[in-house]
């Protein structure tokens, strides 16, 4: 949601920080690496239940993140590679996250709380899987209630107050499956006419159309129908 309407304003505001990053001889890959060591100590700092220094590390480890795709266009160095770089190191760093909070809610009242964000993290994949499987097909999954942004908004509230914690892990939970509905849901009434689905009945219909114009020619001039 935050991804689709508010990434051009976003990336018109903090253009001319890319810029001067640009000036340091930072890297994109650079500032992804450094987002994923501030999301290792967030995730141990959350496990070991010092929540609100996991709070900010959280939000320190979100920085490098939205500021890499600036840098990648001041320096002109945006590539396939550090695409899916950056995809992957995200995808790492939400299990370490995740993991971190599992492993605090498992020292509390009821262990099975922590099954929790391993299902919240199952969700999530199977949102991300949904993207990706669309794109590969030539279609659109983008969108939903519930993408990457609002999962670390979400998580950093949960981490203010440690009774917030565990609705909040339900409420995530409960917007990123019906984000996947979502998906679904857009995906198969693309892939009801898929783009190459798409291109072979506009074929058929020109070579039907071809063949319909020859007949009539062929009238028209009185030349008899070639057999084969």
């Amino acid at each position: 949601m935050f991804d689709g309407r508010f990434r051009k304003p976003i990336e018109k505001a903090i253009r001319p920080v890319g810029v001067a990053l640009r000036k340091t001889g930072l890297t994109p890959d650079h500032l992804t690496v450094v987002g994923l060591v501030v999301g290792v100590g967030a995730s141990v700092a959350v496990g070991s239940g010092h929540l609100f220094i996991g709070l900010v590390l959280v939000i320190l480890a979100a920085l490098p993140d939205l500021l890499d795709g600036a840098l990648a266009k001041a320096s002109n160095a945006s590539s396939q590679r550090g695409a899916f770089f950056d995809s992957t190191v995200d995808r790492v760093t939400d299990a370490l996250l995740l993991g971190g909070v599992a492993y605090y809610l498992a020292g509390r009242d009821d262990p099975r709380l922590a099954v929790l964000p391993f299902a919240v993290l199952a969700a999530s994949s199977l949102i991300s899987y949904q993207r990706a499987k669309a794109e590969s097909l030539g279609l659109d999954a983008r969108g939903g209630l519930m993408e990457r942004a609002e999962r670390v908004v979400l998580l950093c509230l949960g981490l203010v107050w440690d009774r917030l914690l565990v609705p909040v892990m339900w409420l995530m939970l409960a917007l990123t499956m019906l984000t996947a509905v979502q998906r679904f849901v857009k995906v198969w009434r693309q892939a009801q006419v898929a783009p190459i689905t798409a291109a072979r009945i506009e074929l058929r219909r020109r070579r039907r159309q071809t063949r319909r114009v020859a007949r009539i020619e062929r009238r028209r001039s009185g030349v008899p129908r070639r057999r084969t």
